[in-house]
């Protein structure tokens, strides 16, 4: 089954934003990558691309929230963080470097302040379900909260220079230094 303009236009977002951030994701570009109408965007988001690109974040938010809790499902906290660097790895690869995180680019649209607000939600999110993940292999919850945040930072931050440099090195130096990291943090 065909998806309808309302999944076009929100998949369209989650690509452009991943792309080219906000700001240059602009409407004709959306409605041109959607194949939807300008009546279809306002039909359903009617407060516009802004309106778009929050609901978009959110989903691409709550994607990740996803394959966080498969990751963390099993294994100790080492495998977690493999997987989360090897799921990055061949998302970045099988884009040639041109697609990051749609988060990233959310949180830096400083004028679209509801946009930036869902960006930040995800992100606190993704920490808050690797801290319970954390604190079920043992880590105390304070440590466990801080630790989390640290690990979505450290990866976001490897993304970025993935993309700059057109090499996953940055990830697998953040995963090499979170692993040592969580061995001098998780309870023997």
């Amino acid at each position: 089954m065909t998806a309808g303009p309302r999944a076009r236009l929100i998949e369209s977002a989650i690509e452009l934003v991943r792309e080219q951030g906000v700001h240059a994701a602009g409407l004709a570009a959306l409605l041109d990558r959607s194949n939807a109408s300008r009546n279809s965007l306002y039909q359903h988001f009617p407060a516009g691309k802004s309106e778009l690109v929050e609901t978009a974040t959110k989903i691409a938010g709550d994607r990740m929230t996803s394959v966080i809790d498969k990751v963390t499902a099993a294994g100790p906290p080492e495998q977690w963080l493999a997987a989360l660097v090897g799921w990055w790895k061949q998302t970045l690869e099988q884009s040639a470097f041109t697609a990051g995180c749609p988060i990233v680019g959310a949180a830096l649209a400083e004028s679209e302040p509801r946009v930036q607000a869902a960006a930040g939600a995800a992100l606190g999110d993704w920490a808050d379900h690797l801290a319970t993940a954390f604190t079920g292999s043992g880590i105390p919850p304070a440590r466990a909260a801080s630790l989390a945040s640290f690990v979505v930072s450290a990866i976001e931050g490897a993304i970025v220079q993935s993309r700059a440099r057109k090499s996953t090195t940055p990830l697998d130096e953040a995963q090499e230094h979170l692993v040592a990291l969580l061995s001098a943090t998780t309870p023997a």
